[in-house]
């Protein structure tokens, strides 16, 4: 299991980075600013961030990093669940010059949640752990190959109604300008702009006579579609926490009936 980060000491340094005549002329040093980083009481290395700083991204690139690793993930226990995991992954948008994460969807003819939208990811092989898995999904999917030091984080893990419980894995890939996606599982890749998830139309709770928790689903405006949990939820929740800082949770949701399968 990827260890959660806590930030052990906090200097006035980061201040100052608000006060920088420009985002890109500023680089996030944990050194230097005198922070120190620890899981379960022992020192772990701190991720790379020498590349938080692409175009106005920076800004994202440095909330994100200390957001999360502030932010204590819930896991599901439960061993009946088969295990799987999502990449949320931050690129640059190259036309559009700012942030944004990955979406695919899914070709109609696939016979698990075909034509929906999704993020790279799949089932945990025997041995992996959601940061493996999340990693190798990444590439057979869209030819994007990370290494475990660009993952910022983890979010809480999300049971659906087909039977996985999903950890998101949370990722920085500056270099992610040319994807090679796998037309076998995708139909076409979106980037999503992070000012995109900062809709005050998301979360949108619908009641139904399904289940006791609303469906939740997340009009994306670039994409000209609503996105629903479990996806929806995930980058609900990557919202809150990534970007925000809330320890906001997104477990309890409902998926609308199609996506139960």
């Amino acid at each position: 299991m990827h260890p959660t980060f806590r930030i052990v000491a906090l200097t006035a340094a980061l201040a100052a980075l608000s006060s920088a005549a420009s985002a890109a002329e500023v680089r996030l040093d944990f050194n230097a600013l005198g922070l120190e980083a620890e899981a379960n009481g022992a020192p772990i290395a701190v991720p790379d961030t020498e590349g938080l700083h692409f175009g106005g991204a920076f800004v994202y690139g440095q909330r994100m990093l200390a957001n999360l690793s502030g932010f204590e993930r819930r896991p599901i226990g439960d061993p009946k669940m088969r295990a799987a995991a999502v990449a949320i992954v931050v690129v640059h948008d190259a036309v559009r010059d700012a942030a944004a994460v990955l979406l695919t969807r899914r070709p109609d003819n696939l016979r698990r949640h075909g034509g929906q939208f999704a993020l790279p990811g799949g089932r945990l092989d025997p041995g992996e752990t959601p940061v493996d898995a999340a990693l190798r999904e990444l590439d057979e999917e869209l030819g994007l190959a990370l290494r475990p030091d660009e993952v910022i984080g983890q979010l809480d893990d999300f049971g659906t109604r087909s039977g996985f419980r999903i950890t998101p894995v949370v990722a920085w890939a500056e270099g992610a300008e040319e994807l090679k996606p796998d037309p076998v599982e995708v139909f076409k890749v979106f980037h999503v702009p992070l000012t995109d998830l900062e809709s005050p139309e998301i979360p949108y709770l619908e009641q139904t006579t399904d289940g006791e928790h609303p469906v939740m689903s997340a009009p994306l405006k670039s994409l000209g579609h609503r996105v629903y949990a479990p996806t929806a939820a995930m980058l609900y929740q990557f919202r809150e926490v990534a970007l925000r800082g809330l320890a906001t949770r997104v477990a309890h949701f409902d998926q609308p009936r199609f996506a139960w399968r």
